[in-house]
Parts: structure tokens; sequence; C-alpha cells
């Protein structure tokens, strides 16, 4: 029982065979998949995608790339696209100063938005979070201590520091193909100590592509062998982590029926 709690089924490299590339997942374990909007224009296919298959679901949101262009998705827009059924997260939201693709203020003022529609619907936000620490947790600390919500730091790479405080505000962590490359010291030295109780496993398909698949489009099948190097990394049972991870997605998105 895997599951891949971050994906892009709609992405150039999976939408063109999404069929093949859900049953390649159901062979190898993968009994859900969340698949990620990242835009407005995203929303419609993300959630045809979660209508149309029982082990897929859906979230909505806006990426901190394309903040500039979407000044009009407010938290209540966001609140009432969650309420469709399939919908079981918000996001992927956050800050991202690698690219500053948007201005950082609106990154920020998007960021609020997703929390807050977090806030009420009780659904997970989806936090991307790249060389943007500071500012990320000083959000995150600011918005729980208004009102606590649920949510998950998707695609970990950040510090040792950084974890601890988003493990301290209640959030999860979640572990993507990263981990298996070999220039990924410091992540792998996170990931051995990360509390397993708080873990996910994610693909971010179709980037991301894990050993032994680097140079490939990635996809929700290869979460098992991200798994399978978490597990040995950590000196646990492939098997219980396997079966802790995927209960806790289903505790943190509890929307999502097992």
């Amino acid at each position: 029982m895997l599951v891949d709690s971050h994906c892009h089924l709609n992405y150039k490299g999976l939408a063109e065979q999404q069929g093949e590339v859900l049953v390649r997942a159901r062979q190898r374990g993968v009994t859900a998949m969340l698949n990620i909007a990242t835009r407005e224009s995203e929303w419609d296919d993300v959630l045809a995608a979660a209508e149309a298959n029982p082990d897929v679901w859906a979230s909505v949101g806006i990426h901190p790339h394309d903040a500039d262009q979407h000044p009009d998705v407010d938290t209540a827009k966001l609140v009432e696209r969650a309420a469709h059924p399939r919908v079981i997260g918000i996001g992927e939201t956050g800050l991202d100063y690698y690219y500053d693709k948007s201005d950082r203020q609106r990154q920020q003022d998007s960021f609020r938005r997703h929390i807050h529609a977090s806030q009420q619907s009780g659904l997970p936000v989806i936090v991307h979070t790249r060389d943007a620490e500071e500012d990320t947790l000083a959000l995150l600390g600011e918005e729980m201590g208004r009102a606590v919500f649920p949510g998950v730091i998707h695609c970990f790479t950040a510090s040792d520091d950084f974890a601890r405080h988003a493990l301290d505000l209640g959030l999860y962590i979640s572990i993507s193909g990263i981990v298996t490359f070999k220039n990924a010291a410091d992540l792998q030295a996170t990931a051995k100590w990360l509390p397993q109780h708080r873990l996910l496993i994610e693909t971010d398909s179709p980037f991301l592509a894990p050993v032994p698949h680097r140079g490939k489009t990635s996809e929700p099948a290869f979460v098992a062998d991200t798994l399978a190097y978490l597990a040995d990394l950590r000196g646990d049972d492939r098997d219980e982590l396997a079966a802790t991870t995927s209960a806790n997605f289903y505790k943190l998105f509890n929307k999502a029926a097992p």
C-alpha cells in the first residue's frame, strides 16, 4: 500500500498517457494519488482526473510562480472550489525566492489567501518553499497563531532547522525522489531523523525522477523507489514505512476515503 501525496497528472509527459501512467502506478502498489493544481486554468482538468478515477484526488491552488497572474484568486474562490467532494487539499502555494517568477509581496499575499482557505475549509495547505525559509516560517507561524490549520511541506529540501520548526507547528513533511540523488547529503541526513508519524512520500511527477529512473519523466509508480530508498536510509522496514506514510496521508488529508 503506497500513496503518492503530490503529483501533476495533467502536466506534459503524463497527460498524454494518463491511463497508462495510472495502470503502472497501481501495478506497483500505489493505491492513492493526489493530483496537484498550480494555476486556475488547471483546476477543471485536475478535477476531471479525480472524478474519473477513485484512487485519484485533487487540490486547488496557485503556485508561487503564478501569483502575479492570479490576483483575483481570493480565499472565497478557493473555499468554493474546495467544496468539491474530490478536492482534499489547498495548494500548492508558498514562497519561491529562487526563481522569483512573481513579486515576493504578491507571493506572500497569495500564500496567506491559501492559508485562510485552509483555516475556513479545514483542508490541509500544501506548501512549496525554496530559498525562502525565514519568510515561510514567519508567515506560517503568524497564521497558525491566528487559527490552527493542517498542512504539509511538500518536496522537502530545506534545512534541519526549518524541519524542526515546521514539525513544531504541527506540519507534515513530504519526501520526494530528490532524497535518492547523490548530491542530496544534507536532505538524506535530515530524512534519517524525521519522525515516521509525520512523513509523507511523493514523486512531484513529472519532475525529479528518483534513482534508478534519473533522466526519465517521473510518474507516480516511482514513489515505490523513493519509499524503498528512504526506508533503507532510515533503517526502517519497507512495508512498515509504506503503511505508516499511507496512514499519515489519510490522517492529514482526512477528506479522502482510504
